[in-house]
């Protein structure tokens, strides 16, 4: 049994058929395939049971009171009989050879704790162009060893990278199920944060060897019950994780200064995005968190304290104003 197949799902009868189908039709079968119901109030439930009614069927059902993705992750990884565990969220969709990529790159580099594939966003059915690896910044992939014509391997850790730019996703991971355990699974401390499975990229960036397939072989849907579009959200919910790991992990303390100014980084660039959709109430609540502003964003926040039939019109008015940049420095 190379690999088990874990999909935490909540809510999604609509959605989960597709994902099942995908995860089905590897070319590389698993052994197989946990759905987590996660106290769903909806058919997910009989969904999946369907798909365990099958004859010859690997999948299987577990149940849990409704606890959050990383509880439900967590709870199918300590269910999974496989000595590896790959992660695909109940919306998501694999490309028919993933699991077959995985393995391969195991067979290349068996001392291997984790791996991540490439992914693309999917809207409508439509797979994107432009997959997440490419948007890595100058340098992002320099120094990783090549391991065979589409992967790379990382021999040291990685935790300082991901403070910066973060392309790793839950339904693109293949792990070592013990060592996972190991690890304590995914970290739950964050609760259910948005985008909280960043800390355990972050736990897993401190333990190399860590792969990397660069073939796109995930599909990240994005639809109306899906939030990680939400930008302002990311990152509030990043530099929320990124506190938590800087407060739970010791072995982070060498990056505290690199933490902390991506933290800075993040909720800087949230108070802009709540001003610009007019969100004042929330350009309060970000302001509060950044300090003593200067600037352009100390007028916002200004702006954002007027009386509610002013603010609008004087944001707007703002907006409309050339943005003056300090010299030498980027914008306030």
């Amino acid at each position: 049994m190379w690999v088990s197949v874990i999909i935490p799902a909540y809510n999604r009868a609509n959605l989960l058929p597709f994902t099942l189908d995908a995860v089905l039709a590897q070319s590389l079968a698993p052994a197989e395939v946990i759905v987590v119901d996660d106290g769903s109030t909806d058919s997910t439930a009989a969904v999946a049971a369907g798909y365990a009614a099958r004859p010859g069927s690997t999948v299987r059902l577990l149940r849990i009171g409704n606890s959050g993705d990383l509880a439900a992750r967590n709870a199918g990884l300590r269910a999974a009989g496989a000595e590896h565990v790959a992660f695909c969220d109940s919306d998501d969709l694999w490309r028919p050879g993933l699991l077959a990529g995985m393995a391969a790159l195991w067979r290349a580099e068996p001392s291997l704790h984790a791996a991540y594939c490439d992914f693309v966003t999917v809207r409508d059915g439509v797979w994107g162009g432009e997959s997440k690896f490419a948007q890595a910044p100058p340098g992002f992939w320099d120094g990783l060893r090549p391991c065979g014509p589409d992967a790379l391997v990382a021999d040291a850790p990685l935790v300082a990278r991901l403070i910066e730019f973060q392309p790793l996703f839950p339904s693109c991971l293949v792990a070592d199920r013990a060592f996972l355990l190991g690890l304590g699974g995914w970290d739950e401390g964050v609760g259910r944060t948005l985008g909280s499975d960043f800390a355990t990229a972050l736990r897993l960036a401190e333990h190399p060897p860590l792969g990397f397939l660069r073939r796109p072989l995930a599909g990240i849907r994005k639809h109306a019950g899906n939030f990680s579009a939400d930008v302002l959200a990311m990152n509030l919910g990043d530099a929320f994780v990124l506190e938590h790991v800087l407060a739970t992990r010791q072995t982070l303390a060498p990056l505290q200064a690199a933490i902390r100014a991506s933290i800075a980084r993040r909720r800087a660039e949230a108070f802009d995005s709540a001003f610009a959709r007019h969100d004042f109430s929330a350009v309060r609540r970000i302001a509060a968190l950044l300090g003593p502003l200067s600037g352009r964003r100390r007028l916002k926040r200004v702006i954002a304290g007027l009386p509610a039939p002013l603010r609008s019109a004087v944001a707007t008015l703002l907006a409309g104003r050339p943005e003056r940049r300090p010299p030498g420095g980027g914008p306030d």
